[in-house]
């Protein structure tokens, strides 16, 4: 199971982090990545990171602005959004991978969290 949390109404350049407690089959999993929905849009790749050496990965759209992070000592997983803009504004979701490669795609994760809106104001 995924939990995600930490979402919440910002203004533009604010700040917020959000929270991914992994449980359950997705103790174990080594890959795990934050994805994003917009209303009438489909669901995009944010970033990924491999827990168990730290590498990430980030689409251009965050690059500079967003920071994945793990806490495997707690099955934890951050995103911390700094510079926040309108376009920003979405349902998160965390997921998590089978397997070892860094996914970009979603249809290469198997298990999600239950998302969590941010909505970034002007």
């Amino acid at each position: 199971q995924l939990q995600a949390s930490g979402g919440g109404l910002v203004q533009a350049g604010g700040s917020l982090r959000l929270s991914c407690a992994a449980s359950g089959r997705t103790f174990s999993t080594v890959v795990m990545g934050w994805f994003r929905q917009a209303p009438g849009k489909e669901r995009e790749f944010v970033s990924v990171i491999k827990r168990s050496t730290g590498s990430t990965y980030y689409a251009d759209s965050v690059k500079g602005r967003f920071t994945i992070s793990t806490d495997n000592a707690r099955n934890m997983v951050y995103l911390q959004m700094n510079s926040l803009k309108p376009e920003d504004t979405a349902v998160y979701y965390c997921a998590a991978k089978l397997g070892y490669g860094l996914g970009y795609e979603v249809d290469e994760y198997n298990y999600w969290g239950q998302g969590t809106l941010v909505t970034v104001s002007s």
